[in-house]
């Protein structure tokens, strides 16, 4: 399966689309927006994430509009079209992997998380790992935007995303026990 060159390239670094009159991407675009309050009413999301190969690293964290068009989209055309991109980004906790992240109102989104193992902040194929919301299998291409939507409603919305490694020469998928 040749999954991961193809997909985790656009999680990695977008569609490298970026219009000339746009600001450079920055690792803190849409963090500020993203940061959960104490006690946290929402709309947010509450993620919980099973299946890391190791407690290395950071997870980074990002809310994407749930259509073709916007899903995986360069953080920065997203923001410069006043779109919605959340991003959370923290080292691995050593006990329950669960993140908060706010959003703007109700309603559909996709969700994506990148274990990276090596603190590089670029998706390696070889070494990291990753999920997305409702846990799509992962195929040659990216999946479509209904394949990962998750809804939020007024308050928090707990979801949960298995994390996905390579194994094998072209296999991706969760680890196997």
């Amino acid at each position: 399966m040749l999954s991961g060159a193809v997909l985790f390239a656009a999680l990695s670094v977008g569609l490298s689309l970026t219009p000339a009159h746009a600001v450079p991407s920055h690792p803190d675009l849409g963090k500020a927006e993203a940061r959960c309050r104490p006690g946290e009413t929402g709309p947010a999301f509450l993620v919980s994430i099973d299946g890391l190969k190791d407690r290395q690293g950071n997870l980074k964290l990002e809310v994407y509009p749930s259509n073709d068009e916007d899903f995986l989209q360069d953080d920065n055309i997203l923001i410069n079209q006043g779109k919605v991109f959340r991003r959370v980004e923290v080292p691995v906790p050593t006990g329950t992997a669960e993140l908060c992240v706010r959003v703007p109102a109700p309603g559909a989104y996709s969700i994506t998380v990148l274990h990276d193992r090596d603190g590089n902040r670029k998706f390696g194929f070889t070494v990291d790992g990753v999920g997305l919301s409702a846990n799509p299998k992962l195929g040659l291409s990216k999946p479509k935007a209904a394949k990962t939507r998750v809804m939020a409603g007024a308050g928090m919305t707990r979801v949960h995303i298995v994390m996905n490694y390579r194994h094998g020469l072209f296999g991706f998928g969760p680890i196997r026990n």
